[in-house]
């Protein structure tokens, strides 16, 4: 998110953790103990710059700006979206809201077509011991409304991610 950010244009501290908390959500706020020592990373690698300014009364602002070795981390990053941030709901929509910045069309393609054959395998959320759960297996009420909100979130982005793959996109599974 520090990176897709700033690859947006320079900006403070605050506001970089302000947008990063807008896109995370709040349920997930991201602290000063996770954001500041990430800033201190990407500016002790080379991938961003800082460069000091007066605040407000003797407050000194601290504007961060993505060099070109920062800009090519980002783009190789989202390249290579895999493991979590393509299974993990959360960090993959964080993958998406920079997609756009890959300037290859088949690299971002490939991206959404990996998440695309992850939502295409069987998922369970409750287990007797080993054996996954049959919806019609849950009587609890709140459990199904999570079965009832995850199905739905699930069609829909298996809708979106078909709709901008084309008609190519379906599965192997589906394939067979």
């Amino acid at each position: 998110m520090i990176l897709g950010f700033l690859a947006e244009g320079p900006l403070h501290g605050y506001e970089l953790r302000r947008r990063m908390n807008r896109l995370h959500g709040y349920a997930r706020a991201i602290s000063d103990g996770t954001i500041y020592p990430a800033i201190n990373r990407l500016i002790a690698s080379g991938a961003l710059l800082q460069t000091l300014e007066t605040g407000r009364g003797a407050t000194t602002r601290r504007t961060l700006h993505l060099t070109e070795r920062g800009h090519e981390q980002l783009l190789q990053r989202l390249r290579a979206a895999s493991g979590h941030d393509i299974t993990d709901g959360a960090r993959f929509f964080i993958v998406l809201a920079f997609l756009s910045l890959l300037p290859d069309d088949f690299e971002r393609r490939a991206v959404l077509q990996r998440r695309l054959d992850f939502l295409d395998q069987p998922v369970g959320f409750f287990f007797d011991a080993d054996r996954p759960l049959r919806a019609a297996e849950i009587t609890d009420p709140y459990r199904q409304g999570i079965l009832v909100t995850a199905r739905a979130a699930r069609r829909a982005e298996l809708t979106w991610l078909r709709d901008q793959l084309g008609p190519t996109s379906r599965s192997v599974r589906e394939q067979t």
